[in-house]
């Protein structure tokens, strides 16, 4: 099957085992289609039913409660979810890109698709599973957000929410291991080692896009997540990874320049990756 059309099928299974078995198929022989531009179908992404409230809607309890590691854990496996499909969007949505460019977006559904199994997995060693609390759907309202341009999609999904998980990864994985869990702590260095590639990938390809349309990543990124409501990302950052993820400095600095900023209803929620 070609590659772009295997992503779209993919995106679109509900249960986990249709679309790991859709994950399955894809080779380094794959034939890709760079040019075909899909008919636009709906948005809802597939994925096992999960009740989605509001970010303050979310259920909170200890971290040293075998219920409150549970729910930390189905928050990550949520995101987890929510990362292949975002990945098989723009491997099929998004046409006339270098071939390189869907291979690497297939691979990173690949690795997140490795992140949830390994969530779910341990959750279910605790008596849950993925549906079991509900979740907040921030990823996928982006991606609909940015449904009609990719210069959009890299800048506020790879490297404004996604990377945000990169900063909030040690504060999880402190909290597994002050609740007794090292076998959650270790899945959050795995995700976190990869993470950081998955955001070079949009790292790169945002700035390729930029230098084939002639603009200056740093302002553009500014105005995008402008046009496009992104949050405003709360520090602290992790500047080591950011770094190794490929931001530059200088976005660094802007960034929190604009963290320190005052704000109206600085006090209210600011929504985050996880």
């Amino acid at each position: 099957m070609e590659l772009r059309e295997l992503a779209r099928r993919a995106l679109s299974k509900t249960t986990w085992a249709d679309k790991a078995a859709l994950l399955d198929q894809v080779g380094m022989d794959t034939p890709v289609d760079v040019v075909r531009a899909f008919e636009a179908v709906g948005f809802i992404p597939g994925r096992p039913p999960v009740a989605l409230v509001p970010p303050a809607g979310l259920g909170l309890r200890s971290v040293h409660t075998l219920e409150g590691r549970a729910i930390l854990l189905h928050a990550l496996a949520h995101i987890e979810f929510n990362a292949i499909n975002l990945a098989l969007d723009v491997v099929w949505r998004f046409s006339d890109m270098p071939e390189e460019f869907y291979r690497q977006w297939m691979g990173v559904a690949i690795e997140e698709a490795s992140h949830f199994q390994m969530l779910e997995t341990h959750l279910n060693t605790l008596g849950y599973r993925y549906g079991d609390f509900p979740a907040h759907d921030g990823l996928w309202e982006m991606a609909e957000r940015t449904q009609d341009d990719v210069l959009a999609r890299l800048a506020l999904v790879p490297r404004t929410l996604e990377a945000r998980g990169l900063d909030a990864s040690p504060a999880v994985r402190h909290k597994l291991a002050s609740g007794g869990d090292p076998k959650g702590a270790g899945i959050i260095d795995i995700i976190l080692r990869d993470e950081i590639g998955h955001v070079a990938i949009g790292n790169y390809w945002y700035r390729w896009l930029c230098t084939s349309r002639d603009l200056e990543p740093v302002q553009t990124y500014a105005e995008l997540a402008a046009q496009y409501r992104a949050p405003v990302l709360k520090g602290p950052f992790n500047i080591e990874a950011r770094l190794a993820a490929g931001f530059e400095p200088e976005e660094i600095v802007a960034l929190q320049k604009e963290n320190e900023r005052p704000k109206e209803g600085a006090r209210g929620h600011i929504e985050q990756r996880n």
